[in-house]
């Protein structure tokens, strides 16, 4: 029987891929956001000033705090990168949201596996890069390679995932082609594309992309529901009959665009502690925009909770970008 040997989580933001002295241009975006997340709430880039800006935040976000925060996250990055190469499971699961890319508004489902013999990554055409709102652009290397890839999947797996997934009463969407996009023909999106060519370098294990929509309401599934879902999903790769060693996966989180750092601090030390109680208590409005990714982390969770596997924080960092606490807080876990 398969057996999961390494979880791994990191974040995917476009800060990690962004030279520090380039993070204004997110920064500006975050100036004419009309609806940045805060606790539950939206806000405009003046009114979340006026809650709780100020010099703290200024200071943070400053050029030196920048430049350092930039770096441990590479570090983090690159000891994920060796962890990966260290255990060498055989195949991996990826957990993962999408923002448009795979799916759109003619068909959005709430959890999605791919199941496709490969899986590609395309180049992103000149012209929707030049599209592209600030800071994002700069920062595409970081997800799609500058030649076309077509990575292994494990599609053995893949169909055995959904078989058994169906059967436990989540009704997963399926897909074995990736359906055409802004990268243009099928390519895979940011979520996965980042492990792809950040922590495997372009040259990854077979794998089974996994989808949770967590940013596009009204079909967001709920804390509870994501956990519940990685807890099947254990279930689910410890039943596949195949000899292999997996590792799970999940990508994107924590808080951003407007950093939290309590509330990251309460969702890591409940993932350390495998808490199923507080993560599932804490509140669904909170992950809303880019903090709804963190329930890639509640998922990988949930499939980990019942196995000896152990979690290691890497590093927490919150990437500070302007005077408002906008920008990204980075997380890098890995359970052995």
């Amino acid at each position: 029987m398969a057996e999961i040997v390494l979880g791994l989580a990191t974040s995917h933001g476009p800060l990690l891929s962004t030279p520090p002295e380039e993070w204004h241009q997110r920064a500006e975006a975050d100036r004419r956001n009309p609806a940045l997340c805060y606790r539950g709430e939206t806000y405009t880039f003046a009114q979340l000033m006026a809650l709780r800006g100020g010099s703290h935040f200024a200071a943070e976000s400053a050029l030196e705090q920048r430049q350092a925060r930039h770096a441990a996250c590479q570090d983090h990055l690159a000891t994920l990168s060796a962890i990966l190469r260290r255990v060498a499971p055989d195949v991996a699961v990826i957990i993962g949201d999408d923002q448009d890319e795979v799916f759109h508004e003619d068909n959005q489902p709430a959890l999605g596996v791919y199941w496709g013999e490969t899986i590609p990554n395309l180049p992103i055409p000149a012209e929707r890069l030049a599209a592209m709102p600030p800071g994002v652009a700069i920062a595409a290397w970081g997800h799609v390679p500058p030649e076309p890839c077509y990575y292994p999947g494990a599609p053995t797996l893949g169909r055995h995932l959904i078989e058994s997934l169906i059967a436990e009463g989540f009704d997963v969407a399926h897909s074995r082609r990736l359906p055409d996009g802004p990268h243009g023909p099928g390519s895979i999106s940011h979520a996965h594309g980042f492990v792809y060519r950040r922590l495997f370098h372009d040259a990854p294990v077979p794998s089974v992309p996994v989808f949770i929509n967590t940013y596009y309401p009204p079909n967001q599934p709920s804390v509870r529901r994501c956990y519940a879902f990685g807890q099947a999903l254990r279930r689910a790769i410890e039943s596949w009959p195949a000899r292999q060693r997996v590792a799970v996966i999940a990508s994107g989180g924590l808080t951003h665009f407007v950093i939290e750092e309590e509330f990251d601090r309460a969702l890591l030390d409940a993932l350390a502690r495998k808490d199923a109680a507080a993560l599932t208590a804490l509140p669904d409005q909170y992950f809303q925009s880019g903090t709804s990714e963190s329930k890639n982390w509640i998922a990988l969770a949930g499939a980990l909770a019942d196995t000896p596997l152990a979690m290691t924080l890497v590093g927490y960092v919150p990437c500070y970008r302007s005077e408002a606490g906008t920008g990204a807080a980075m997380g890098f876990a890995y359970w052995r």
